[in-house]
């Protein structure tokens, strides 16, 4: 139950997470200043980045600097009593990535998790509708508009590159495609460590790319409902489930959960966050019975590498997936009894899975680890962060650049404008 003093103190938070957002938003939407040789470019970067910071004010600036490296633990702590809004709060800073709400910097999660969208406390609940494969047909679509050629099932094992340039690409049924360019939307350490020759690359470089945090934590479990679940906290509102289900009781489950992972186990009472897109896109289940839902789930914590539960082989995900999807369940009945009778398919994608199917390094969804060390100048490397990526005409699109995050096209959008730079230069 949420109590008074926490309802007075929420417009509260809520207003400074939005204005403390609003300066992560603009340096997010900025090139990472040339570290090595800075030009004028650099200088008005900056300027606009200090009249952005000026714009917070005096308490505002004060206050970012001191929130941004604490614990998301300590921040909602010093607004609210309850636990379960502590905890529903503090989960936007710990979410995808290897943490707890006590860890160092996890406030800048959440802050950065704010910048870009409507910046609030609480979040946006965003669904395409279709689904996510309408999204990406809608981009192929305008790609193809623009002159664009898109191939599927065709799997780059390796980028060429020439006298430090890349040239192309090298598929996996040996065909080569020579290109002026070459950007990558996969994550920084897939790109360099696996598909760059590392003579090109240098042993210093191969040695940093190998390093860079990706230590997935996250499981997505996809479920086909039967009926629409009732939840007895929503009081039969429909309307209240078209948003985000967050089953996080309090700051020590949560912490509880993550510890898990430290010794290589699966929390056996993970933090969910759940959706249910079929309430807002009726189209994901056209055809289906009336009544019929899907349901996804995103589960922490689950370590890419396990050394076992009590019971269970070491590191061994294919013998685990299906008990924890149990435990996944069993923490849903919680919140929504009667939920595994409505089961009518369930399926379980590990850290493994999501580095196995869709080429994330250590299953991490974010393409790197978003602590404070790996932001900014520092994402993806030090010196590398202004999406071009160890060897000339070599480019990074996807969330393991600056300001990294989900899908949001903010590091595609960031990338263009520097590729398109580095094309009119070749130009002229």
């Amino acid at each position: 139950m949420l109590r008074a003093h926490d309802a007075e103190a929420y417009p509260r938070f809520d207003k400074r997470v939005r204005r403390l957002g609003r300066f992560l938003d603009t340096l997010g939407r900025s090139t990472p200043p040339d570290i090595k040789t800075p030009g004028l470019s650099d200088a008005v970067r900056a300027l606009r980045l200090g009249t952005s910071f000026k714009a917070l004010g005096r308490d505002g600036s004060r206050t970012i600097l001191r929130v941004l490296p604490m614990a998301v633990a300590d921040l909602v702590a010093e607004s609210f009593e309850s636990e379960a809004l502590r905890a529903a709060l503090a989960w936007r800073g710990v979410r995808f990535g290897a943490v707890g709400p006590w860890s160092a910097g996890t406030a800048a999660m959440l802050l950065m998790d704010g910048a870009g969208n409507d910046g609030g406390a609480a979040g946006e609940t965003v669904f395409a509708r279709g689904g996510p494969g309408a999204l990406a047909n809608a981009l192929a679509a305008a790609a193809r508009d623009a002159g664009a050629e898109i191939r599927t099932k065709a799997e780059v094992i390796a980028i060429t590159s020439r006298d430090g340039a890349a040239t192309g690409v090298v598929l996996a049924n040996g065909e080569e495609i020579s290109a002026r360019g070459v950007i990558s939307g996969a994550d920084p350490k897939r790109t360099l460590v696996d598909l760059v020759d590392p003579v090109a690359l240098g042993p210093s470089l191969g040695w940093r790319a190998g390093n860079i945090r990706t230590p997935g934590v996250v499981a997505k479990v996809n479920l086909a409902l039967r009926v629409l679940p009732t939840f007895p906290a929503a009081a039969d509102d429909e309307a209240a489930l078209k948003g985000r289900i967050v089953v996080a009781p309090s700051i020590d489950a949560m912490e509880r959960a993550f510890d898990a992972t430290k010794y290589g186990r699966w929390s056996d009472q993970p933090i969910l966050e759940a959706t249910i897109p079929s309430l807002t896109d009726p189209s994901l289940v056209e055809g289906a019975k009336p009544g019929v839902h899907v349901m996804s789930v995103i589960a922490q914590y689950a370590p890419y590498s396990l050394a076992g539960n009590v019971g269970e082989a070491a590191g061994d995900w294919a013998t685990s997936a299906d008990a924890f999807g149990d435990a996944v369940v069993d923490v849903l009945s919680s919140v929504a009894p009667g939920i595994k009778k409505l089961i009518s398919h369930r399926q379980v994608l590990t850290p493994v899975d999501l580095e196995r199917q869709y080429g994330l390094t250590g299953g991490h969804p974010l393409h790197a680890e978003p602590g404070l060390d790996q932001f900014f100048v520092w994402r993806p490397l030090l010196g590398h962060a202004r999406y071009r990526l160890g060897i000339e005409r070599l480019y990074l699109c996807g969330s393991g650049a600056h300001p990294g995050g989900g899908i949001t096209g903010g590091p595609g959008q960031n990338a263009a404008r520097e590729i398109l730079k580095d094309l009119r230069a070749q130009r002229s």
